[in-house]
């Protein structure tokens, strides 16, 4: 099925309105990271994860008035308490109570002890037999260390992105497709600092799944330009490339769009325990639609183009036909 058939888009034309367009949303999350570095410490906002604390969800038995929990939080002495309804619906009897990062493990399990008490306390048998309680601590020493391997673990999957086409392809193709997928973390986590979102651990998933989906659809359009390449070595390499990616078009609109009406979906519908998740796929896969298109493929022309000026000799055979 092809919705785009003979489309004939000057991309390259517009490259200079897609660089704006990336240096406005990159500039800005960096912005907003660099200013909650500054006065917070950390570039965005860490779920428990990573900056350690604890989370008690509780199901009550009927509908919880959060007013009413905070009251018997805050009477207990426990400050900076974050209650919301687990799931973002109000009809839920489902509450989720977090906790800011302690300085040890005992002031972790002290603060847990002393928000059950307080609801019970101030509630009669407030909990659903069935569910009752559910507590996730994270001391300070973990949650530093799951935030050096979830840096980690996208370094590495970068890298080794980098090295697969390198040795499929070449390397300026490598290091087209990594900027592109560092452009789409970039802008999808300055999101999350713009919209005080924070990052967990199932975040830092859906931004991998997102590397992956972008380095995949950076791919087939790669794989055509070096298909064509071989078929018409008398066509300039800015004319290849724009053929490539108007005859992947209908391929990618048709994929990223259905998976965009997915993602889209698990984030209305979700609730809040998928919220983080959803919302990094559904920036990610539309700023990874855009860069295979807009970023990773016009590298490809501006590296010959600037070897070209320099008088070094090209590295696509269209160039190198389309020279003498």
């Amino acid at each position: 099925m092809e919705f785009f058939h003979g489309v004939n888009i000057d991309w390259l034309g517009k490259k200079w309105y897609f660089l704006a367009f990336s240096l406005i949303f990159s500039v800005a999350g960096i912005l907003s990271m660099g200013h909650r570095w500054a006065t917070q410490g950390t570039p965005v906002p860490l779920g428990v994860d990573f900056r350690g604390g604890t989370e008690v969800q509780v199901q009550f038995q009927n509908h919880p008035d959060i007013g009413a929990i905070r009251q018997a939080v805050d009477a207990a002495g426990i400050r900076d308490a974050k209650i919301q309804y687990f799931g973002g619906e109000a009809s839920r009897n489902e509450v989720l109570i977090s906790l800011p990062e302690q300085k040890n493990e005992n002031s972790l399990d002290a603060g847990r002890q002393a928000i059950v008490e307080a609801l019970q306390q101030h509630y009669n048998n407030p909990f659903d037999p069935a569910k009752g309680v559910k507590v996730d601590v994270v001391g300070p020493t973990v949650g530093h260390q799951l935030e050096r391997q979830a840096g980690l673990a996208t370094l590495y999957s970068l890298l080794g992105m980098l090295v697969y086409l390198w040795f499929r392809f070449q390397l300026i193709y490598g290091v087209a497709a990594v900027v592109a997928c560092f452009h789409d973390t970039l802008i999808t986590v300055g999101f999350f600092s713009l919209f005080n979102l924070e990052i967990s651990l199932t975040v830092i998933a859906a931004i991998l799944t997102l590397v992956g989906y972008s380095m995949n659809d950076t791919i087939v359009v790669f794989d055509r330009i070096r298909e064509n390449l071989r078929l018409s070595r008398r066509e300039s390499l800015p004319d290849v490339v724009n053929r490539s990616i108007n005859q992947t078009l209908s391929r990618t609109v048709l994929t990223s769009g259905l998976t965009f009406l997915t993602v889209l979906s698990l984030y209305i519908f979700g609730g809040q325990v998928l919220r983080g998740f959803s919302f990094a796929l559904v920036v990610g896969i539309l700023i990874g639609t855009y860069s295979s298109i807009a970023i990773a493929a016009p590298m490809l022309v501006a590296w010959q183009e600037s070897r070209a000026s320099s008088g070094k000799a090209a590295v696509l055979p269209a160039a190198k036909r389309a020279r003498s």
